[in-house]
């Protein structure tokens, strides 16, 4: 059994959106392929619900929180990738 951040997939994937858990190879070794695929999902998700927000073009403060949120969770999304291609 994994060691989720948070205590679940979908609550380590919300972590890593919001800043508060950046993925590190060394942090992954003890996952299974299948928990990562599971996390993969949750942020996989996270990350299409971020880039369906649209904030206003004059605001400028809410645009670089979403881009910065799309940016973690596509940095997570290559760390778990290299993860599973290494376990292979």
């Amino acid at each position: 059994m994994a060691n989720y951040i948070g205590g679940s997939a979908p609550a380590m994937a919300a972590q890593v959106a919001d800043g508060m858990v950046l993925l590190a190879a060394n942090a992954l070794r003890t996952f299974s392929p299948a928990e990562l695929n599971l996390l993969r999902q949750e942020i996989e998700k996270l990350q299409r619900e971020a880039r369906a927000v649209v904030p206003p073009a004059d605001d400028a403060l809410a645009q670089q929180a979403r881009n910065r949120k799309i940016a973690r969770l596509g940095t997570a999304l290559q760390v778990i990738g290299h993860q599973l291609t290494a376990k292979r």
